[in-house]
């Protein structure tokens, strides 16, 4: 009886040992079924988020809610626009109406006195949606349906003002002209030959002393963004909080 009531001690005592050991191990192991923290790239949706995708290529309308013209901007200066129509995606609005675009201008280039015409170049760098979330992006310009005597210059969305060449004719023309008839007056028909050359001469004098036209987008103008690379959003995210609860009443 002795020796069996120690064996039953021993059990016991072996038991409480394993349960200790076992605690232990699971107060120093990490539970592998917790949740993983989310992506550290803010602009990429962690695994397993509903996403929606704005291929390469996507057409984006905007308005310019800041003058510009490449009289008085810098490389460098901040551009801010908004989208003036939701974006629809597979009958999903991926851009509401009222999201904030930001880019910065990439060059801008004044006309030459003799020749070059002005070029004013801008890139968008972000996307600010209603709810705060904001994504980075690849945009350009591929077109500014609201700016007068403008064109496209390149594939990379350089604006350029139109030739203003016929301008400067005109105004050689019309100091020829004017001398003509001052030369007449004072000298008859000879006169009026040297007086249209002295004009003529002022007026491309004129002419080369003034600078082509800047290229100018006044507030509110209509651009059009051309989306360079795909971009991927969190569809959670795209509608404010506000919005919902609006929408669920």
């Amino acid at each position: 009886m002795p020796i069996r009531g120690a064996s039953i001690s021993f059990l016991l005592l072996a038991s409480l040992l394993l349960a200790s050991f076992a605690a232990a191990q699971s107060t120093q192991d990490p539970d592998r079924s917790a949740p993983r923290p989310l992506s550290a790239d803010s602009n990429k949706p962690s695994p397993g988020i509903a996403t929606l995708t704005i291929p390469a290529g996507s057409r984006v309308p905007l308005s310019l809610k800041q003058a510009i013209s490449t009289k008085t901007a810098k490389d460098g200066d901040p551009v801010y626009a908004e989208t003036a129509f939701p974006f629809v995606v597979n009958e999903r609005v991926v851009i509401p109406a009222g999201t904030y675009i930001q880019g910065k201008i990439e060059r801008a280039k004044r006309g030459g006195h003799v020749k070059g015409r002005a070029e004013l170049l801008i890139h968008f760098t972000s996307m600010i949606y209603p709810s705060g979330y904001t994504v980075l992006l690849g945009g350009s310009v591929e077109n500014t349906p609201g700016a007068e005597k403008t064109s496209m210059k390149d594939s990379e969305g350089t604006i350029r003002q139109d030739s203003d060449a016929g301008k400067k004719v005109k105004t050689t023309a019309e100091g020829a002209t004017t001398g003509a008839v001052i030369g007449a007056v004072t000298g008859g028909g000879k006169g009026a030959g040297i007086g249209a050359g002295i004009g003529g001469v002022a007026g491309l004098a004129a002419g080369m002393i003034s600078r082509g036209a800047d290229v100018r987008l006044e507030p509110g103008a209509s651009i059009e963004m051309e989306i360079q690379r795909e971009v991927t959003v969190d569809a959670s995210r795209i509608t404010s909080r506000r919005e919902v609860i609006v929408r669920n009443e």
